[in-house]
């Protein structure tokens, strides 16, 4: 039971920086500087693509290493 939470807190930690990794920066070089909030209010939203997609596995990955850990520490008591 140990070495299965052990490979699958392997497997999360290696997919969590995979997907942090993949992510593009919230203000993308000097463009993102200069026109700041406007995006947003303006309707150019980026979660409809990608970013969205990577930003809820994020979550996901996330809270699931979180358990993992929990678990094991758990387990090891």
């Amino acid at each position: 039971m140990y070495t299965f939470f052990v490979t699958l807190l392997f497997i999360v930690t290696i997919g969590l920086i995979v997907v942090v990794l993949l992510q593009s920066g919230k203000s993308a070089g000097l463009s993102g500087a200069i026109s700041g909030g406007a995006e947003h209010l303006f309707g150019k939203q980026k979660a409809r693509g990608i970013d969205g997609v990577l930003h809820r596995l994020t979550i996901i990955l996330g809270i699931s290493f979180m358990v993992i850990t929990f678990i094991l520490g758990y387990l090891v008591q």
